[in-house]
């Protein structure tokens, strides 16, 4: 067996894709500590600064000196602690839905849901570049699953076509992203809700990178659009801009019903720690502020200095921001790593994504512009990032 894996890791060595560990000795921030050294940070997705945020701590700690550490026990047994419910009850009136569910997780949520959407002989229509998880809740589910090309609402409609034809009375569910993770651009969501109700389906939006980003308060794109109620089921994050952990769900007080008997993720899971859901809704209790709405704003700042001053050249054209995510591609998957590498040298943490986290030959470094980077640590990734490809 030891053979086995020893081979198995010597040929993702020979592809330049074995992966490690990287123990980060501090909170989280724009700087980190990496071994001995300090680094700016432009890697997390902590998009508004709240990971190690005052308020989210002191919330996390008052529920653990009232709940504990741990919830003890899953949620349908005796795990729904008070703080889980004032999550719920809050994020729900944030979003503007009749309520919500948090799971343990964005993976656990979506391994959960889409399952008790759909079943055997039903259809998912999913965007090519979606989460992992999308893809791993939709083949879970054992529905007959389609992967239509990113953004592409041409062959959307017509595996929609293909669907109602082959399957019919089946449901059909589309699964997309409003921000994708590895691109940072955005769904056209309007145009996905035509579809979805000319041919009557079911569409399914993870908001994961738009939340705390896009909108008003931060509600996320359907929102930002005033397509809330033309959106079946919205699945968010806790993890990203809330600064927090874990996942959740929005939508119809029926389907979270629903989901409560049937995601098998949230059933038989331990509830989440009471003090993370505290300081979870800490975290929208800010956004929902007009504190919480300068530093969102004060995001989009930091996003179009990035846009104005990052370098366009090669694979990399220089275009509108659609979010906090600048994708930096170079192709090679070992020529990622040399500049992930050579930045780092400089003093910028830009670790390199490869396949199959990306498609293979769009190896790239993946930048994450927060609220808490000052324009001087985005200016001097800038000239470093155009210096190195000017010599390479």
């Amino acid at each position: 067996m030891r053979d086995f894996f020893q081979e198995q890791l010597e040929a993702l060595r020979a592809r330049s894709l074995d992966r490690h560990l990287r123990e980060i000795s501090s909170a989280q921030g724009p700087e980190i500590g990496v071994g001995s050294r300090r680094l700016i940070n432009f890697s997390s997705n902590d998009y508004l600064g709240l990971a190690n945020d005052p308020r989210l701590r002191e919330a996390a700690i008052a529920a653990i000196g009232d709940f504990g550490v741990g919830a003890g026990a899953s949620r349908l047994i005796s795990g729904t602690q008070s703080p889980h419910l004032r999550l719920e009850r809050a994020l729900a009136k944030w979003k503007g839905s009749e309520a919500a569910l948090c799971f343990s997780s964005g993976y656990a949520a979506a391994l959960g849901t889409i399952p008790a959407l759909v079943s055997k002989n039903d259809v998912v229509l999913l965007d090519k570049l979606c989460h992992a998880s999308l893809i791993d809740g939709a083949k879970l589910s054992g529905a007959i699953l389609r992967v239509f090309p990113h953004n592409h609402l041409g062959k959307l409609e017509g595996h929609l076509e293909w669907a109602r034809r082959g399957y019919p009375g089946k449901r059909i569910l589309i699964v997309t992203e409003s921000v994708f993770s590895m691109d940072g651009d955005r769904a056209p969501l309007r145009e996905l809700i035509e579809l979805k109700k000319r041919f009557g389906t079911l569409l399914m939006l993870d908001e994961a990178h738009a939340v705390g980003v896009i909108g008003a308060n931060g509600r996320g794109l359907a929102a930002a659009e005033n397509l809330n109620e033309d959106v079946d089921v919205q699945m968010g994050t806790l993890s990203k801009a809330l600064g927090a952990s874990g996942g959740y769900i929005w939508g119809a007080r029926n389907l979270i019903e629903w989901l409560i008997n049937r995601a098998r993720s949230f059933i038989y899971s331990t509830a989440p720690a009471p003090g993370v859901a505290a300081a979870a809704l800490a975290a929208v209790n800010f956004l929902s502020s007009a504190d919480g709405e300068e530093r969102r704003l004060l995001l989009w700042k930091r996003i179009r200095l990035m846009q104005e001053l990052l370098p366009g050249s090669g694979l990399n054209k220089k275009g509108a921001a659609s979010s906090a995510i600048f994708p930096w591609i170079v192709g090679d998957a070992q020529a990622a790593l040399d500049l992930a590498s050579a930045l780092q040298s400089e003093g910028f943490l830009v670790p390199a994504i490869r396949y199959p986290t990306v498609a293979k030959g769009s190896a790239r470094l993946r930048i994450a512009v927060t609220a808490s980077h000052d324009e001087d640590q985005i200016r001097s990734l800038c000239k470093a990032i155009k210096s190195l490809v000017a010599i390479s």
